[in-house]
């Protein structure tokens, strides 16, 4: 069974990057070092806003970021769209087409 990814990485990254907490709160523009360490620590999840921030602060992509969530997030996505497709076959009485599958390199909940 592969290790569980942490919810986010800011803090392998921020150590990578040679930036303090406080350098990063600046450059987020989030107040000051608290609010980075409570994102760190995974007692906050930021904002959508400052997630892309972080992305272009270490140059990193979100889903990367934040790997654990985004897992996660993508678990519960494919539940859904299983959930999802059950409902509209009962409805329809028939299999659905293959267009309305999951994307599924990506987990990204778009029904194609």
């Amino acid at each position: 069974m592969p290790p569980r990814k942490l919810d986010n990485y800011l803090f392998s990254y921020r150590k990578r990057s040679g930036l303090t907490q406080g350098e990063v709160a600046f450059v987020l523009r989030c107040g000051d070092r608290r609010h980075v360490s409570r994102y760190e620590k995974r007692v906050h999840i930021p904002s959508l806003a400052t997630a892309l921030a972080c992305e272009a602060v270490f140059g990193v992509p979100v889903s990367k970021l934040f790997a654990g969530l985004r897992g996660r997030a993508g678990k519960e996505v494919g539940k859904q769209l299983l959930v999802l497709k059950s409902e509209l076959e009962a409805r329809s009485g028939k299999p659905r087409e293959a267009r309305r599958t999951a994307c599924s390199s990506c987990f990204c909940g778009r029904i194609s």
